[in-house]
């Protein structure tokens, strides 16, 4: 008999590696399995202590790391509405429904202000949990007023790209966001205001066509998934397996910078290195 047999020659099972654990104590990492408190995962950034996978968290842990303490949420009033009336297997407005009370986000887009090492920068954070981290007409609003707000206090801009496109529900309406996106970008360049863009996982469709591509910095968390199709859509086209995942190794991007390097660590705790193009 088995639990005999335990109980006889002293067996224990350490609990990190017990089935059942309660809620919200423990985090087993998706790529090697490996058991960690939620304590000790939030304090090494959400890396997984034993595969340095990155683990995807919200756009209110990326605040909560970047900022010098304190910052200020902006735009959170603004909210999606079912302007076609869409409808699939569900109606958009159930899944807007549904999405409200999961993540407890009025969309898939945050915007925040404070400091970084005491320097004024302006984020915008996608959130995956928030139906796919599509972009709709919200997230491309937040995104022209967060430029609005950089250039009337000459602030920097960050974008936290982590989403699988545009959001269908939405139809022609989220697909303008990305000629509006791009457009309102225009105006910090003219205006040499810099700004940042920063892929995570997955960072797909018409955000990678868009502004996640036009930052003045470019730069990845490893093996992030980026590009305009998944690999799903790539096999089916091409009948070839495509990962469309980033190594950590050199690559070229920018009109001015020549190369940039892939984090190791979340943003705060990296030293970048750049280099100008002659």
């Amino acid at each position: 008999m088995s639990w005999f047999k335990r109980l006889k020659e002293g067996i224990q099972t350490a609990t990190k590696n017990k089935k059942e654990t309660p809620d919200g104590l423990w985090h087993k990492c998706v790529r090697c399995g490996e058991m960690t408190t939620v304590k000790d995962l939030r304090e090494n950034l959400y890396i997984c202590p034993k595969c340095d996978y990155h683990t995807r968290v919200s756009s209110t842990d990326y605040f909560d790391m970047i900022f010098d303490g304190k910052y200020t949420r902006h735009f959170d009033e603004i909210v999606s509405v079912d302007m076609l009336d869409f409808k699939d297997i569900k109606s958009y407005e159930d899944r807007l429904t549904e999405a409200y009370k999961k993540t407890n986000l009025k969309d898939s887009m945050s915007v925040a202000s404070g400091k970084v090492n005491k320097y004024p920068l302006v984020i915008a954070c996608m959130d995956f949990g928030f139906i796919g981290g599509s972009m709709g007409s919200v997230v491309g609003e937040k995104i022209s007023r967060a430029i609005d707000y950089c250039l009337e206090h000459k602030m920097p801009l960050m974008i936290i790209s982590k989403s699988g496109g545009a959001r269908m529900m939405e139809s022609a309406f989220s697909l303008m966001q990305m000629a509006k996106t791009s457009a309102k970008l225009t105006l910090l360049a003219k205006k040499r205001i810099p700004y940042f863009s920063f892929m995570t996982d997955p960072t797909t469709g018409g955000v990678t066509a868009s502004y996640a591509m036009l930052g003045d910095i470019n730069f990845a968390e490893p093996e992030a998934l980026i590009g305009f199709a998944g690999p799903r859509v790539i096999k089916e086209t091409i009948k070839k397996r495509s990962s469309g995942r980033i190594p950590n190794f050199r690559i070229f991007a920018g009109a001015r910078i020549s190369r940039f390097y892939c984090t190791q660590k979340r943003p705060q705790k990296q030293t970048y290195r750049f280099a100008e193009l002659p």
